[in-house]
């Protein structure tokens, strides 16, 4: 039997669809009842497709995890895939820890040592908070005044997601659009500067470490790679336009000619020291090799589906539809099923 919660997370709708086509026997459960130990009892698998927006989870999911994993259950995501999701911080130790070509990234947890790295470093520098997805909480600092103020804000009164984040989001997808959808877009957008979300309002405060990793100058688009299990697939996203972030640009190439295949590789060679079920890298190019600038275990799924194939682990191609919420559950399946053996 596998356990799907069903309250929320984007993957559920997919994996319903895939169970009730194969006769897979499920149950729905919901990981924020209190007891939802005992709705798993009898189960052999957790899915819980929980993202960094929900604060809820963001407060017991990994906890959760542990938990569940230390019942003999198989969790999607496990614990090896999740702990470190939208924690820009624990991504830095993880990535240096297994050798993966990570770009140059500095932490500070005190006010006197970032600035005597502030005066010593050169710039511009790229901050970041730990949390936060679509270039939200990212930010090119240009001159070390700014690092300096960014280190007395970091040290007293630390960051809140911004509100006017989204609206900046939807203004910048209608220049790139010019749809109704997207104009109408804008005045939700307005609206949430004003009555922020839920999930918003509630974000923790971000206080107590500073964060730089170095500007790659030059550099136009951005390759995300996505390894679940023995397959990865793979987009190629150009920066907005007078900008130089890419993630959440919107403007993608789909067609395997613009992939690396050194990025291919690197990607499956990381996820696998990491025992990362799943897991999407973002790289740069820098001189002469590829970086990972950050990664995640879950992602828009939509945005992959126009992805025509995808790579095995032997880097073969593979033309095929791209699901990756299916692909996610077939790994698991394979995995009860080799534990039944």
């Amino acid at each position: 039997m596998i356990a799907i919660h069903t309250r929320s997370g984007s993957f559920v709708t997919e994996w319903i669809a895939y169970c009730k086509e194969r006769g897979i026997q499920y149950k729905e459960v919901d990981c924020f009842a209190s007891d939802i130990i005992q709705q798993l009892r009898g189960c052999q698998a957790l899915l819980w497709h929980w993202k960094h927006s929900d604060f809820r989870a963001q407060l017991f999911a990994r906890q959760l995890i542990a938990s569940v994993e230390n019942m003999g259950i198989t969790v999607f995501p496990d614990n090896s895939t999740a702990w470190h999701y939208d924690d820009k911080v624990g991504q830095k130790y993880l990535l240096e820890a297994v050798g993966a070509p990570l770009v140059e990234t500095h932490i500070f947890y005190d006010k006197e040592t970032a600035i005597q790295w502030i005066e010593q470093a050169d710039f511009p520098k790229v901050w970041k908070l730990r949390g936060g997805a679509g270039s939200q909480n990212v930010q090119l600092i240009g001159s070390r005044r700014h690092a300096r103020r960014l280190a007395k804000v970091a040290f007293s009164r630390g960051w809140r997601n911004s509100r006017f984040y989204n609206l900046r989001d939807r203004i910048w997808q209608f220049k790139r659009d010019k749809t109704l959808g997207s104009f109408v877009n804008i005045g939700r957008g307005i609206v949430r500067s004003v009555l922020p979300h839920r999930a918003n309002s509630r974000s923790s405060r971000q206080v107590d470490y500073l964060y730089f990793q170095n500007f790659i100058p030059e550099s136009d688009h951005d390759i995300r790679v996505v390894v679940i299990g023995k397959r990865a697939f793979a987009i190629k996203r150009m920066v907005r336009e007078g900008d130089f972030r890419a993630s959440g640009s919107g403007a993608i190439h789909y067609e395997p000619a613009y992939i690396p295949k050194e990025c291919i590789e690197i990607a499956f060679d990381v996820a696998a020291d990491m025992q990362a079920q799943s897991c999407a890298f973002d790289f740069i190019y820098s001189g002469s090799k590829w970086l990972v600038i950050e990664i995640s275990y879950t992602f828009t799924a939509d945005a992959y589906r126009k992805c025509p194939g995808f790579w095995d682990r032997s880097m073969n191609w593979h033309p095929a539809s791209v699901t990756p919420e299916r692909f996610v559950l077939e790994d698991l399946l394979d995995v009860l099923s080799n534990n039944a053996a």
